[in-house]
């Protein structure tokens, strides 16, 4: 038998992919990877035996996950079509790269996801695996298997004695980790449906959000971001912290018609509270310290860094080269700033760092006022004399 090892979330799909795959003579290894999506890993695994997996990996990415990928992006100012914060595509790249390492531990010949043909996952994955070792095969039981919708599955799921969440009547597609979800499928799929209330999981309706605001405070060093309130905290908690504190003020909901890799246009629904205070903070932040051609030329670097992400090329040599260029950006990006979270808002109430390029003797109109207004006439002349 060929010893194959699966990318495991225990949903549908991939719950499905391990009886499917057995069916078709493969030794199945899954990987459960704990990138902070707060399940119950112990019953997880057991699924992944009860439904046929051979062996299991349980592992804790958490740390990883947040230092290397998700503050990187941070940093990078990346958010694809400006909306989604790329939680799930940041997730790919490590879950594949500890695919590659498992297989070269146990010998295995092949690799498995259960991404459909007509999303982003596959491509994060398989182009990841293919950087790391060209010689794996990869398995994609949902592209080429027999059943053409998630209630099929769900039908052969009963008939297999697969344990699922999933029933008909909430058929989505979820995605989490400790810096947001994605969901998908169902009444989603019709642009014109407001989404249900029930799908929501890391965030209060606006409508039911506290009507006093709370404010935060997010210090930054270097562009990482390392105490709330003026308390640290490791990575990993402080998103879990954020998360609380946004998803409570009803902070960090998206709503998107965005365009895949593939070609095709979908509709998707995504929960990330730290996403949105962090990347808010962050940006208020570049605007405070970094001077305005620095701060311009890197709006189109964010804008390429969210689309290699998107695309599944985080092991590419174009990504590794804009790291070096933005971690330079962030040599200064030290400081502080405040907000307010109101029913869904993020609002910038506050900066300050100490490498602040705000002079308010040069912006005030008040008696303190240092800039010399008489030069701006010369300066308009030359400024438009080539036109």
């Amino acid at each position: 038998m060929k010893k194959i090892v699966l990318a495991y979330s225990g949903g549908l799909d991939t719950s499905c992919a391990i009886k499917w795959l057995e069916d078709k003579g493969y030794h199945v290894i899954a990987l459960i990877a704990d990138v902070g999506q707060n399940e119950n890993f112990e019953a997880i695994e057991k699924r992944a035996l009860a439904t046929g997996a051979k062996k299991v990996y349980v592992l804790d990415l958490k740390k990883e996950f947040v230092e290397d990928y998700v503050f990187a992006a941070l940093k990078a100012g990346a958010v694809y079509e400006r909306k989604y914060f790329l939680a799930t595509a940041l997730s790919r790249p490590i879950i594949a790269k500890y695919q590659v390492e498992i297989a070269h531990k146990e010998k295995a010949d092949a690799l498995a996801h259960g991404c459909t043909g007509k999303g982003n996952d596959q491509v994060r994955f398989e182009v990841t695996a293919k950087i790391l070792d060209p010689k794996l095969e990869n398995i994609a039981p949902v592209r080429i298997w027999e059943f053409k919708t998630r209630e099929q599955e769900i039908d052969y799921a009963k008939a297999k004695g697969i344990p699922i969440d999933v029933t008909k009547k909430k058929p989505y597609s979820i995605d989490k980790n400790v810096y947001g979800m994605s969901i998908e499928a169902g009444v989603l799929e019709d642009p014109w449906v407001e989404p249900p209330e029930d799908i929501y999981q890391m965030t209060v309706s606006p409508q039911k959000a506290p009507a006093t605001p709370g404010y935060v405070e997010i210090e930054f060093k270097k562009g990482i971001p390392k105490r709330i309130d003026g308390k640290a905290y490791s990575g990993v908690e402080l998103l879990f912290q954020l998360n609380a504190l946004g998803g409570a003020h009803g902070v960090g909901r998206v709503d998107m018609v965005e365009n895949r890799l593939v070609g095709i246009k979908s509709r998707e629904i995504y929960e990330c509270p730290s996403g949105t205070i962090l990347t808010t903070a962050h940006q208020e932040l570049e605007a405070l310290v970094l001077d305005r051609e620095t701060m311009h030329y890197k709006q189109g670097i964010s804008l390429k860094y969210a689309e290699l992400i998107y695309y599944g090329l985080w092991e590419t040599p174009l990504k590794k080269q804009l790291d070096a260029y933005i971690e330079k950006t962030q040599e200064h990006l030290s400081g502080t700033i405040r907000l307010k979270l109101y029913k869904g808002n993020c609002m910038v109430v506050g900066r300050k760092s100490k490498f602040s390029r705000y002079k308010e003797e040069l912006a005030t109109y008040g008696e303190k006022d240092v800039f010399d207004q008489k030069l701006s006439e010369g300066f308009i002349k030359v400024w438009g004399m080539p036109f």
